[in-house]
Order: structure tokens, then C-alpha cells, then sequence
């Protein structure tokens, strides 16, 4: 049995210039997970059968992309399992290769994400659960330690208090200023099989532009995807490469994984989303 992974590259492989869509849907927006109660379930308060996902948007693309990203290398999965947990890792992959997309984004909510990240509410016999908001505080907040990185700092004056400081983050972030010394930002935990840069403000038109590799801590980083907004809807959805072919996602419509041509218009980058080059 194909992975769905295997089976979106061998939709590219046999594309037609008339069809360039997946041939079923991918990770829909949303989702309903329906509850088999047992007799237990009865003197549950409150009392639900089945739990609906809203504006998943927030985590659908990072979802798509995290996929693309595990069957890209081999050694992937065995790495993020040391920050996401085998367990995890393996679950996803499954759900995923299941075409179970209700209990994968169920997954990530309940491993990954905090309570206090959405809403949820009990109406009628439903556990409703809203993602609304923005994806990365949904998902890139949620990467733990895998991007985590430290800098020191050395001020010129020998009388500073504070004359040597360490900063650790968990985002890449490049500004200095003032008249400190900074050393080369690392990795806390070595170089990560992925980064995500934020590039909300960037229109998908300037993808043209931005550099498709990077160099981080000596390793050698490659552009595999971004995520994608649309201001008008408020809504997410994501590009990637798959064997040089760009695919746009976006599950909020019912076609919603083709090729593209060229970036989607009118759409700003939230995201870019880089894996480490393979080692030769």
C-alpha cells in the first residue's frame, strides 16, 4: 500500500496539463471526530458524542508541511523524534498515510498545543474546538526546544555589571545593536532537520526573491515550503516542493492540493520554512 506520500509524487509524475490537482482531498479545514460512547459515557458531565474542529487553518499547513518534511530524509524521523517523541512521530505518519485528518489535527492539539491556545466550548451533544488566531502561536510556538538557540554578548566597558551576557531564544532572530559584541548565534541542541522564519508582511509574489538557501551554524539550509495568508478571508494555507515541483494547499477548497505554475496572488508570506541539506 502507497504512503500518501508516494501517492502525491506519483500524482506529479503522471500529471496531465489539463489535471493538475490531487486526486482527493487533503487535510480539509477542520473536521468532526465522532465519540463511540460506551456505557461510562453516560454519566459524563458535560455529555458529548462527537468533537468538531473550526479555523484549522492554523495548523493545517504546518501539518502538511511537517509531513512533507518527515519522507524528505530518511534520518528526519529519527531526529524529530528526539524533540517531538517516537511515539508521536509514528502516530502522525500513520494518521497521515490513514487519511485519518480529523485525529491527526487532534494529535497535534492535545500533545502539542496548550489549553490556553484555543477555545473550546460544549454545545448540544458537541465538543466544539476553535483554532482561530494566528498559526504561530498555534503551531511554531509549540516547536519546543528545536530551534533554540544562544548568543553572547561582550560590552566594551570593563565596569559594565553586565559585561557578559547570554541570550537564548527559541526563533532565529538577527537584530544587535547598541555597542555589544555579539558572538555567532547556535543551535542549543545542534543544527535542526527544519527551521520556520517569519516573513508575515512579504506578498507570495516576492517567493522570487528570497533566498532558497541559507547557511546556519555551518550546515547548509534548503527552501522546501511557506505558509501562506490571505488578509481578506484571515486564512492560511501553504506551498512546498515535492521533486522540484512547487504544490499549493489550502484546505478550505474542495480541490485543494494542485502544482502551481506560479505563487498564488495576492496572498502575504507568513512563513518560510527551510530543511537541512543532506550531508554528502
Amino acid at each position: 500500500m502507497k504512503t500518501l506520500f508516494e501517492e502525491i509524487k506519483a500524482s506529479i509524475k503522471n500529471n496531465y496539463n489539463q489535471d493538475r490537482s490531487f486526486w482527493r482531498p487533503v487535510l480539509p479545514w477542520g473536521g468532526v471526530f465522532t465519540i463511540k460512547a460506551g456505557r461510562k459515557a453516560v454519566s459524563c458531565t458535560p455529555l458529548y458524542v462527537e468533537i468538531r474542529l473550526k479555523n484549522t487553518c492554523t495548523i493545517d499547513g504546518f501539518l502538511m508541511l511537517l509531513y512533507v518534511i518527515l519522507n524528505e530524509n530518511e534520518n528526519f524521523p529519527r531526529e524529530l523524534s528526539l524533540h517531538f517523541g517516537r511515539e508521536f512521530v509514528d502516530c502522525f505518519l500513520y494518521l497521515m498515510d490513514t487519511y485519518s485528518f480529523t485525529t491527526v489535527k487532534l494529535l497535534w492539539i492535545w500533545d502539542k498545543m496548550e489549553k490556553q491556545q484555543y477555545k473550546s466550548e460544549v454545545h448540544k451533544a458537541s465538543l466544539i474546538i476553535d483554532l482561530f488566531g494566528n498559526e504561530h502561536d498555534n503551531f511554531t510556538k509549540n516547536l519546543e526546544n528545536l530551534m533554540s538557540t544562544i548568543q553572547e554578548s561582550y560590552c566594551s566597558n570593563w565596569r559594565c555589571p553586565t559585561r557578559v551576557q547570554e541570550d537564548q531564544q527559541r526563533t532565529i532572530n538577527i537584530k544587535c545593536g547598541g555597542l555589544r559584541e555579539f558572538s555567532q548565534r547556535i543551535f542549543c541542541h545542534g543544527a535542526p532537520p527544519f527551521v520556520v522564519l517569519n516573513m508575515q508582511h512579504w506578498k507570495s509574489e516576492d517567493l522570487a526573491y528570497v533566498p532558497y538557501y541559507l547557511d546556519l551554524s555551518d550546515h547548509k539550509y534548503l527552501l522546501e515550503g511557506a505558509t501562506l495568508f490571505n488578509k481578506e478571508e484571515h486564512h492560511y494555507s501553504a506551498a512546498f516542493q515535492i521533486d522540484g515541483h512547487w504544490m499549493h494547499y489550502d484546505g478550505l477548497r474542495n480541490v485543494n492540493l494542485i502544482l502551481l505554475n506560479k505563487p498564488p496572488e495576492f496572498l502575504l508570506l507568513s512563513s518560510l520554512v527551510y530543511i537541512r541539506a543532506t550531508e554528502k
